[in-house]
């Protein structure tokens, strides 16, 4: 297992990576969500020589009950179909919680309902409050992400209100 920052990573790696990303999310991860997973630190896990285990923490800005804070957002954790249930999800989110730990205010996810019970097991808390995005005309509420959003808590910050992400392309969360 080894991580590595996108600016880091080859050609190859790359491909290899959107490869296993394509496998593990069935036909579902498309070009905006491998945007999403770019600009940060690429935990990857490789057996064989082949990358087969992913997931990427990237900074975002995020509002907790309208404070400021520094998010390691985790995207893109995926095991390629080949190599699931063989504890390489569990490492790979260990060093991202690593990660999160020694560097962020708080850490975020979305989670599928696929994924939810790993991150549930692992201590992360499904967010009780409301979801939102501020975007270029304000807030605006995310109904459809309350239920997905998971937080793993760094510092002291309130779990309760609203969890305001910034604005991108594509997906909120």
């Amino acid at each position: 297992m080894r991580t590595v920052h996108t600016a880091d990573l080859t050609a190859g790696e790359r491909a290899q990576l959107r490869t296993v990303l394509d496998a593990a999310f069935a036909g579902r991860f498309d070009d905006a969500d491998w945007a999403h997973a770019l600009g940060g630190l690429h935990v990857l896990f490789e057996a064989g020589g082949r990358i087969v285990a992913h997931a990427a923490v990237v900074q975002r800005a995020m509002l907790v009950g309208g404070v400021p804070v520094r998010a390691g957002y985790v995207e893109a954790v995926a095991v390629h179909p080949d190599h699931q249930r063989l504890g390489y999800a569990t490492a790979v989110m260990d060093e991202v919680e690593r990660i999160i730990l020694a560097a962020y205010d708080i850490g975020a996810l979305s989670a599928s309902a696929a994924g939810a019970g790993l991150y549930a097991r692992r201590g992360w808390v499904r967010w009780p409050g409301t979801t939102a995005v501020l975007g270029p005309k304000g807030l605006r509420a995310t109904p459809g992400d309350d239920g997905s959003t998971y937080v793993l808590p760094v510092t002291a910050l309130p779990l309760e209100g609203v969890l305001a992400c910034d604005f991108r392309a594509g997906d909120d969360w």
